[in-house]
């Protein structure tokens, strides 16, 4: 009789094993179908966006570029315009949506990204700094135009957009140590943060000559035009770094999504991990946006669409969100380019258009009531 019931015992639970390891294999082969998919996507989007332009160029002439064969005017349009346009589209979606994810895991908050941490604000301050003192030197040039040609220098620009990106993200981290990293202090001290820096660009603004401020303004206008093969290089290293250091991370952000105390229990030195996190996502928001200015929602709208559909897991949400973000932006590109009528509209024009939308509906969400 004991023989029996312990033969069925163990018949339950060979199978309730079996049930596990079969849902988990199709979880795996789920999670495998949705990368492969979302990479070859992303793959035939980027080639379309080689296609799409002012030039009105035919397939033919785009192949024939491709190959250098043709005008050289076609040649230098796909190489020199339209393919660093596309990897620009490529690398900062996915850094933009990675920082993104990583922020919300961190803080625990759905709301949190680049822009609502100040780091964004902070960007546009050092560039319009930049832009109206020093690189473009409209304080001494005037209205000049012929001044600002020969003074303008874009990387400057970049540099201080960075260097105040930077540094403003470690000042609210810093004031956030006082409160041992308490993930509200982090979201509160990033708005108030980003509010000083906002208000010190409208004050620069204020006393800049009609050249320095319509500068100032359009360099904000989220634009991949401007991205040529050595920012893209400077952005691919940083993002890849990241991505690197993030994927080997994502237990410990899996544990994180159970509580600091879980996450403690297990050996993870929480404080420690939102630091460099915060840190590292911030870096990789402050290269990417002082190479192409503001492009906001990224950074929202694909991590909640990943974990809605695909759940926490941090070893698919990572890959995913980062593929995701490449797809949003490259879209988005497509159709500034199809609407622009002969120009291309500002990217980061297009990305709000279709993330402020999607922000009302996860604050108006049932699921997301709780914020």
């Amino acid at each position: 009789m004991r023989r029996q019931v312990l033969n069925s015992y163990l018949y339950f639970f060979k199978t309730d094993n079996m049930n596990n390891l079969s849902a988990i294999g199709k979880i795996r082969k789920k999670n495998t179908a949705v990368i492969i998919i979302l990479t070859a996507v992303v793959i035939l989007l980027a080639l379309l966006c080689l296609f799409v332009g002012s030039s009105r160029m035919s397939l033919t002439e785009c192949f024939a570029a491709l190959a250098k064969k043709g005008s050289a005017a076609k040649i230098r349009i796909i190489w020199n315009i339209r393919i660093p346009r596309l990897l620009a589209a490529v690398i900062a979606g996915a850094g933009l949506s990675l920082s993104g994810l990583i922020m919300q895991t961190s803080l625990n908050n759905s709301m949190a990204s680049p822009s609502t941490l100040g780091v964004s604000n902070a960007a546009v301050f050092g560039a319009n700094l930049s832009i109206i003192a020093f690189a473009g030197g409209f304080l001494s040039t005037g209205n000049n135009l012929t001044s600002y040609t020969v003074g303008a220098n874009p990387y400057a620009t970049s540099l201080m957009a960075f260097l105040f990106s930077t540094f403003s993200i470690l000042l609210i981290l810093g004031l956030c140590r006082l409160r041992s990293f308490q993930p509200g202090a982090v979201v509160l001290a990033g708005i108030a943060i980003g509010s000083v820096w906002t208000a010190a660009t409208t004050v620069l603004q204020f006393y800049a000559t009609d050249v320095g401020l319509s500068a100032a303004v359009i360099w904000t206008f989220g634009d991949l035009g401007r991205a040529t093969y050595r920012t893209d290089l400077i952005m691919a290293v940083v993002v890849i770094i990241g991505t690197v250091f993030f994927t080997l991370m994502s237990w410990k952000y899996n544990a994180l999504l159970s509580g600091d105390a879980a996450a403690l229990s297990m050996g993870v030195n929480v404080d420690l991990l939102r630091f460099i996190s915060m840190l590292l996502a911030s870096v990789i928001t402050a290269v990417c946006v002082s190479f192409l200015g503001i492009i906001g929602f990224v950074g929202i709208i694909c991590p909640h669409v990943t974990k809605r559909l695909l759940g926490q897991d941090h070893r698919v949400t990572i890959p995913v969100s980062a593929l995701s973000g490449s797809l949003l932006l490259l879209l988005a590109d497509t159709l500034s380019r199809c609407l622009g009528n002969g120009s291309a509209l500002p990217v980061g024009a297009v990305t709000s258009l279709l993330g402020a939308p999607f922000f009302l509906w996860i604050i108006f969400s049932r699921e997301e009531s709780h914020i």
